[in-house]
């Protein structure tokens, strides 16, 4: 395993978090040749073979998936939307533009994808989730709150499932937020890396414990730059809890530095900075060093 290390230097700023003497940077995900293949091989099939609506709607769907996984997005949503006019039942095609559209704050659009999932599919798993995290984004606590307890009754054992709840919950209610996430910690292995969030979110552990926790278990550079893009948006989202504005915006920038596109916490890293920006410049938080 190939580790860089570098030094980040305290800032001057008094919203700027204690001084990391050491951070770990892993290469960034670079696009596997296997996708590049298959994009070759659909784009091929798209354009010559004689198949069906329903077919053609399949393989757009297929190539927009991994449009997605490389960053491509805007050739993504442009498949997804050409899947849904030859398949206006291809559920998972809704699901993807709606968090398309959340990452870009359209957020009554990024809804209603969500809820025609849920129309053509109820028990659309991973659509509780993405709709809650357009409801916490779209500033509706309540909402998101309950998509995200929906999605966490499904497997209270999941880290990050209590975490987005959390994010919701400490909307609402900051100190019963902490409360119930001390309590859900309970039902989390041990051995689960993603416990460590949680455990620096109750203040059991400080930024450098759970950074020094971060390379456990790690056998490759995909596993650490997969667990680093987890780890700084975590921390971002911590950061910006307790008012270090700069050291949450190099977090943010440091997970999307990962290149692992298909992760959440890369998907919304930078909507984070984004509203971190608007915020700037409306004068509701200081300007970053």
């Amino acid at each position: 395993m190939l580790l860089t290390v570098f030094w980040l230097g305290g800032c001057s700023s008094m919203n700027s978090a204690p001084t990391i003497d050491k951070l770990l940077v892993a290469e960034p995900m670079p696009v596997n040749y296997k996708s590049e293949i298959a994009l070759a091989r659909l784009t091929e099939v798209i354009q010559r073979a004689e198949v069906t609506d329903e077919q053609r709607a399949q393989l757009f769907y297929d190539r927009g998936v991994i449009f997605d996984s490389i960053g491509l997005r805007s050739l993504a949503r442009l498949d997804f939307n050409r899947a849904l006019r030859l398949k206006p039942t291809l559920v998972d095609a809704y699901n993807f533009l709606g968090i398309h559209y959340t990452q870009m704050q359209e957020f009554n659009e990024a809804y209603q994808q969500f809820d025609s999932t849920l129309e053509l599919a109820p028990n659309h798993e991973f659509a509780y989730l993405n709709r809650g995290i357009a409801l916490y984004y779209g500033d509706r606590p309540g909402l998101a709150q309950e998509d995200l307890v929906r999605f966490y009754n499904r497997q209270p054992s999941d880290p990050y499932r209590v975490i987005w709840l959390y994010f919701a919950e400490h909307q609402l209610d900051p100190e019963k937020a902490n409360q119930k996430l001390a309590e859900r910690k309970q039902q989390i292995d041990d051995k689960v890396w993603a416990k460590q969030v949680l455990r620096l979110y109750l203040g059991e552990i400080n930024q450098s414990q759970f950074l020094a926790s971060v390379t456990k278990g790690v056998r490759s550079n995909q596993e650490l730059t997969e667990r680093l893009c987890e780890a700084y948006f975590y921390l971002g989202k911590y950061s910006v809890a307790r008012g270090r504005y700069n050291s949450a915006a190099n977090y943010y920038k440091l997970a999307l530095s990962t290149n692992v596109y298909e992760f959440v916490e890369h998907r919304y890293a930078k909507l984070e900075l984004d509203l971190m920006r608007a915020s700037f410049q409306q004068g509701t938080l200081p300007q970053p060093n």
